[in-house]
């Protein structure tokens, strides 16, 4: 195979892209190089279908090895272990990039597999793994609908920035991964600190914008191969078959999606289900895949003909809220938010800095302070399966919800707590990570946490068809299974701070998208409305439970004086007061303790070991030295001070012995600093001014 390469200028930078150089053996394989990071691309398909699959079996695995940093990694075993959370949250940013531009029935297993070789620590790499996986695509032979591309999007400072460097996206208002074809949009991921929806429409335009052109290099890079897609022979479909099948299910199926209860529905879908393969046992399959479609055709026909869905509702309704708080005596802060059949019970946990995540990326080690875990357990829909951990889903759900919670929390100065929600989902009939940030922002205010505003998340849905759109604002779980679209959005009263878009027709057209955020908005605003009648404000005390935090700060060089040789005397502090210090290099000191009057005398105490002694303060002593015309006196661990003869006592003392010995306690004044640097004390002042 020869070597082609094509080098695409965009606002960002160039991006360089090479096939047939490397990973020759795989379908398609693509190096793509932005400044210092270089990411290897390949794309592999069987090539005879999966049998008996009824999906697409796409897999996308994006890894970082830490060589490509220059780092070892820091496990027992140093290699890379599984893939690591960041990892999977990549991975499925190029998956939902991809998947719905195969073609439909096409059941050939495909693996997708992204390398990060180098790693430029101020490239952030996700918009640049879409390019570099559809790039692979396209010079494939694979069946595949490109050309498309990706791209991040940020706007801070008042200024859009293409392939964002880390730092500008720190504080950025607005920060997205839009990724779009010639025709239109097809993935939205980001977050924004309460963006208004003109905002991110002016971000979606701009990135597809950006998009369009990548596309265009991706699809001259595949011209220049000039490789054709192969052969594949899609289903056949049994018109005959499908007759029967929809003459014998049109009317029951329409009965049972007219029944407000899901488990009503899929009771009354199953017999019909079964009925419909016993009367075709000799094709038992086909009549199953043909059951399905006529499903999915007499909903989508209800929806857009009628405006009715299978739960009653209008295309703009939102499902019935209820909702409490506190209901759990010992967590934090605790929350049960229902909408309709779904339902979400969070805890909020509040810790210390020691509980904080740490892990290992390719800049270095790094930590987080606000913790969000989503699971997602069989029986909240039903069904039985065994539970080996968070898969993919539930990362990808616990992470939108923690994006659109960020954006509201207090500055770790201010609110110096490490803090966990965990949802667990107890039911689900649709949009559950949004009433996982619904219970979650309820949870937050239980616990006390002052956030700046209540955020609402609202799941909108999408049926396209005969050249009609209709938006569907809260889809139940049915729309969101055979309808075109599932578009997340979470925001406050004054705007976003989170949202996610997939779709199943490819492409978008933008103006369809801007119309479903501005419905999105009104649902929004809806549901905070009712998330404020069960607490409209954060709670004005923290649980009993809680830990207790002061905060003082010290003069750096005196951190030592805390710490001790060998930290023996913070470890002796904490031991006494039963609670846990963390001291940060600028002298800023945590305490945190179970109750307050531990957490008062480990600030008492550390306020004693970092005195500065004032001029004119009197000052309770201990004599640890005396001779015959002075004396030490300890004022404070580590500080001491000279008192003269003269100054003990308002008559004349022969010497100090006769008034003072050592181990006794005396008050003194602090009456300056001598040409030596040492403290001046008087006894005779401070037994005056007493």
């Amino acid at each position: 195979m020869n070597s082609h390469e094509i080098t695409i200028e965009t606002p960002g930078g160039e991006i360089h892209l090479e096939t047939g150089r490397v990973a020759r053996h795989a379908d398609g394989a693509v190096v793509l190089r932005h400044r210092d990071t270089v990411i290897l691309a390949t794309a592999v398909a069987a090539s005879e279908p999966r049998p008996g699959v009824g999906f697409f079996p796409l897999t996308v695995e994006y890894r970082e090895k830490l060589s490509a940093a220059g780092r070892i990694p820091g496990s027992y075993f140093r290699r890379e272990g599984r893939i690591t959370d960041a990892e999977v949250l990549v991975s499925r940013l190029v998956d939902r990039t991809i998947r719905p531009l195969f073609p439909k029935g096409f059941a050939c297993e495909t693996q997708v597999l992204l390398t990060v070789l180098s790693a430029d620590e101020q490239v952030e790499p996700s918009g640049l793994a879409i390019v570099a996986a559809a790039a692979a695509l396209e010079v494939s032979d694979i069946p595949f609908s490109g050309p498309a591309a990706g791209v991040r999007i940020a706007r801070g400072a008042g200024k859009w920035k293409v392939f964002p460097s880390r730092r500008d996206r720190l504080g950025a208002e607005v920060d997205l991964v839009v990724s779009a074809s010639g025709k239109g949009l097809v993935m939205v991921e980001g977050e924004a600190r309460q963006a208004t929806e003109e905002r991110v429409v002016a971000a979606l335009e701009r990135g597809a914008e950006v998009c369009r052109s990548l596309a265009g290099g991706i699809g001259e890079l595949g011209r220049r191969v000039g490789r054709s897609r192969r052969e594949w022979t899609p289903p056949e479909v049994d018109e005959e078959l499908a007759a029967q099948v929809a003459s014998r299910a049109a009317e029951p199926i329409d009965q049972a999606l007219g029944k407000g209860s899901k488990a009503e529905r899929r009771t009354l879908l199953e017999q019909i289900r079964r009925d419909v393969l016993a009367a075709h046992a000799e094709r038992e399959e086909e009549a199953a895949a043909l059951f399905e479609a006529e499903v999915a055709r007499r909903l989508r026909a209800a929806i857009v003909s009628e405006g009715r869905r299978p739960d009653g509702r209008g295309p703009e309704e939102i499902r019935a809220i209820t909702g409490e708080v506190g209901w759990l005596p010992r967590p934090h802060g605790s929350a049960i938010f229902t909408r309709g059949e779904t339902q979400a019970l969070v805890t909020c946990t509040l810790g210390t800095v020691g509980d904080e995540q740490r892990y290992e990326t390719l800049e270095g080690s790094a930590s987080q302070r606000f913790l969000l875990h989503y699971n997602f357990p069989p029986y909240s829909v039903g069904e039985v399966r065994p539970q080996r951990g968070p898969g993919r889903r539930e990362i990808g759900h616990g992470d939108l919800a923690h994006r659109a919670l960020s954006p509201v929390l207090p500055e770790a100065d201010d609110f110096a707590y490490t803090i966990r929600l965990v949802s667990d989902i107890s039911e689900s009939n649709g949009s559950s990570s949004m009433a996982t940030v619904c219970g979650g922002c309820l949870a937050l205010m239980d616990a006390g946490v002052p956030i700046r505003a209540p955020v609402a998340g609202i799941a909108m849905g999408l049926i396209h068809q005969a050249g009609e759109y209709v938006v569907l604002s809260d889809i139940l779980g049915e729309e969101d299974h055979l309808g075109d679209m599932d578009f997340k959005v979470a925001g406050t009263r004054e705007g976003i701070t989170a949202i996610q878009m997939d779709n199943k027709l490819g492409a978008l057209p933008e103006e369809v998208l801007s119309r479903a955020l501005e419905q999105a908005r009104r649902g929004r605003e809806h549901i905070l409305g009712e998330m404020e009648k069960i607490l409209d404000r954060p709670r004005d005390d923290l649980a009993a439970s809680a830990p207790r935090v002061q905060t003082l700060r010290i003069r750096p060089e005196r951190i030592g004086a805390v710490i001790g040789p060998g930290g023996k005397t913070i470890q002796e502090i904490q031991a006494n007061a039963s609670c846990r210090i963390d001291i940060q290099d600028d002298g800023l000191v945590r305490i945190y303790s179970e109750d307050a009057i531990g957490a008062r005398k480990a600030r008492a105490r550390i306020e004693a070991l970092t005195l500065e002694p004032e001029v004119g303060k009197v000052y309770d002593g201990k004599v640890i030295v005396v001779r015959d015309f002075f004396a030490v006196v300890q004022i404070a661990p580590g500080v001491e001070g000279r008192l003269h003869v003269s100054e003990l006592e308002n008559r004349r003392v022969g010497k100090v012995s006769d008034v003072l010995s050592v181990g006794d306690e005396t008050p003194v004044r602090v009456q300056g600093v001598d040409r030596q640097g040492r403290i001046v004390l008087s006894r005779r002042a401070a037994l005056a001014a007493g």
